[in-house]
């Protein structure tokens, strides 16, 4: 499955649309809106307090030459009641922005996921999992992240870089151009220098990653490896794959060398130049020693928030992008389904008429998937469709169950265009067995009660009696308690069928559609299932997809469908009195007795 690494978010340039698409975001604080906005209160208290602490410091340091032990005293009190200002008003700012963000995002998310899930099947069929499952993990997390800490520290050092200039400007204007001209270039440069040593850094994880992949595989794979003789062959590929991580890694080793170098050298030399020139000012007589102290911590100050700045704001970025792609997701248009379950209003017959009905999928759609389909299904009846594969037979289903629109013709129920029906409705009277049966990772009753969330254990039972589950069901020492395993890969092929199978009986629908329910089962499995399949089928519609025909030599109606038409309609019987029909060519295939 794909995946986003943090790395690879794109980012998205801050201007005026991106900022109100960014803004959005607010709209699902609901309530909590204030609690951000005092927690930007607290912030500015917060970068208030820490401007104030180099200033007292500085007159701290002075009271020396004052001989001033009381005044020392005092000014020693007012930094400790700063420092527990500080820390009060640190604690509340940080908890608020967190409650802030973590009620928002509940809310993000939970709108996220109700509009993913109501989305159309034509937008599913062009986009993959991982890349969904990234804007509800990775997308948020990197949202989160921003509301929770990196906004308001991008706040905190700007006020920290705003403040200390005006105040260093106070304290000796010299001074403070020369600080200008130096500092900020150095910490911009390093920044700049740093993020170059962190690409090299991730090439390397990156090439680590990909020689672990050739271990994996090769061991997954150790029986082809050991049957074809390749060990000297892996032992290459993986002896040229670590030589690559080496080289990188020593060249980048060289960068982090001379990056230490400029640290110490230029960072440093910077400090040590302006405290310089302070020096030479206070012997002048144009500061005191505090205000050098002072000046120092605001120079501090100043040249780490320049350098922590640009991160930052780099990693707003990511989260402005980040929303962006959540916000695409949440402007897709979704099918008209409630976010509860909701009672059927009406009971269809299962009288089912496609009458002229064409269609092609939207990312194909010079490929015409059906031409002119017609045919009807009368309540009870059980249609089959047969065909090569890509014939239209799986989308004929599809379109019944409106997961695509038709481009020109009529699917009529009950003398009724389905799309007069409510979707939730239409829905609710059909049920799905298909071939490869997905179950949730949750137990066998969880599984058979997806087909009526609200049935009763009574109701469970007797749908996997009729199904032909209840034997196996018994002999788990969890009986239906027992967990299925992702996928329901804890069951066999025709155990998940039966399952399938009990679930939509527990459902009760009008319209059974089954798609090669039996081709993929043992002589066993397939007798059990179609024995319970023949249950299902009682006093329904049913429309049967196989590739078996013996599994619908007893249908009402059998469809050959090529190339998207109807080519051949009749009984099993009917078909195959058709010379050189397509029908009775796939009979010879599969028995011997015609």
């Amino acid at each position: 499955m794909a995946r986003y690494k943090e790395n690879d978010l794109p980012k998205a340039k801050i201007n005026k649309t991106t900022l109100h698409k960014s803004l959005l975001i607010f709209k699902y604080a609901g309530q909590n809106k204030w609690k951000f906005y005092v927690g930007l209160f607290f912030l500015l208290l917060t970068g208030a307090t820490a401007l104030a602490f180099p200033k007292l410091m500085g007159v701290l340091v002075d009271c020396v030459k004052n001989k001033n032990a009381e005044q020392a005293d005092q000014i020693a009190l007012m930094l400790i009641g700063i420092l527990l200002l500080q820390s009060f008003f640190s604690f509340f700012r940080l908890s608020l922005f967190i409650n802030f963000t973590e009620n928002t995002l509940v809310n993000l998310r939970l709108a996220l996921y109700t509009n993913l899930i109501k989305l159309p099947m034509s937008f599913f069929s062009q986009k993959r999992v991982g890349e969904l499952n990234s804007r509800i993990s990775s997308d948020i997390s990197q949202i989160q992240d921003t509301l929770t800490s990196t906004i308001a520290e991008f706040l905190r050092q700007f006020i920290l870089i705003i403040g200390g200039v005006i105040l260093l400007a106070n304290e000796s204007l010299k001074l403070t151009l020369m600080m200008l001209s130096v500092v900020p270039l150095v910490a911009i440069a390093a920044v700049i220098f740093g993020r170059f040593i962190r690409k090299y850094s991730k090439k390397v994880q990156d090439q680590v990653a990909e020689s672990q992949v050739i271990v994996e595989e090769t061991l997954q794979g150790i029986t082809n490896v050991k049957a074809f003789a390749n060990e000297w062959y892996e032992i290459a590929r993986y002896n040229g794959k670590i030589a690559e991580i080496a080289k990188i890694a020593i060249k980048g080793g060289k960068y982090r060398g001379y990056f230490a170098s400029f640290i110490i050298f230029c960072l440093f030399g910077s400090i040590v130049a302006v405290v310089w020139y302070g020096v030479t000012l206070s012997i002048q007589g144009e500061m005191t020693v505090g205000q050098l102290i002072t000046f120092v911590l605001y120079s501090t100050f100043v040249g780490a928030s320049f350098g922590g700045i640009a991160e930052l704001y780099a990693q707003i970025q990511k989260a402005v992008g980040a929303t962006e792609r959540v916000f695409e997701l949440l402007e897709e248009i979704p099918e008209k389904i409630n976010s509860t379950n909701a009672a059927l209003k009406e009971k269809i017959r299962g009288n089912v008429e496609f009458k002229n009905v064409s269609f092609s999928y939207a990312s194909r759609k010079e490929i015409v998937v059906l031409e002119n389909v017609n045919f009807t299904a009368d309540f009870g009846q059980k249609i089959a469709l047969v065909g090569p594969s890509g014939a239209g037979k799986s989308t004929i289903s599809s379109l019944l169950l409106r997961f695509y629109d038709i481009n020109d013709g009529e699917i009529l129920i009950d003398g009724k265009s389905i799309y007069d029906f409510d979707l939730e409705q239409l829905r609710g009277n059909m049920s799905i067995v298909p071939q490869d049966v997905i179950l949730f990772g949750g137990s066998i009753k969880e599984n058979i009660a997806y087909g009526k969330p609200d049935a009763t254990n009574e109701e469970i039972f007797l749908a996997a009696k009729q199904a032909n589950a209840l034997d196996f069901i018994n002999g788990f020492p969890e009986k239906f308690e027992t967990l299925v395993g992702e996928r329901g890969i804890k069951l066999s092929g025709g155990q998940r069928q039966r399952i399938a199978i009990a679930r939509a009986l527990l459902k009760n629908p009008s319209i059974l559609i089954l798609d090669e329910a039996t081709s993929s089962l043992d002589s066993e499995s397939e007798k059990l299932v179609q024995e319970a399949l023949e249950t299902l089928m009682k006093g329904r519609t049913s429309i049967i997809i196989a590739h078996r025909l013996s599994t619908i030599r007893n249908a009402d109606k059998i469809l050959v469908l090529n190339k998207g038409v109807i080519s051949e309609q009749g009984t099993h019987k009917e078909l195959l009195d058709i010379e050189n029909g397509m029908y009775k060519n796939l009979s010879n295939l599969q028995f011997t007795d015609f």
